[in-house]
């Protein structure tokens, strides 16, 4: 789950804050909240945030199986660029968007 802090300054970039715990009551502004962000502004953010990230899971996972950037211009290299698109095709069709 994307914590409080993430959210606020997604909304708020430069906002000043402190946050001890994942509890709305404990946010602690040191900008006095000057844009207002609420309770309901912050949840919507996270939720908003988890599904960017959620939706890009694909990405994660095919970047621990693709070979090095050595290894793929090695096999460029030695058999081609159609023998390297074949390499990298079986994990992007592993792992599809």
């Amino acid at each position: 789950m994307i914590d409080i802090a993430t959210a606020i300054l997604a909304i708020k970039s430069d906002a000043q804050v402190s946050i001890t715990s994942e509890d709305f009551d404990k946010i602690i502004w040191h900008d006095d909240n000057p844009t207002n962000i609420t309770k309901e502004d912050i949840e919507t953010k996270q939720t908003e945030l988890q599904a960017e990230y959620d939706a890009k899971q694909y990405s994660r996972d095919r970047e621990k199986e693709y070979p090095s950037i050595a290894d793929q211009l090695d096999d460029i290299y030695h058999n081609g660029i159609d023998a390297w698109k074949a390499t990298i095709k079986v994990t992007k069709d592993k792992y599809p968007k």
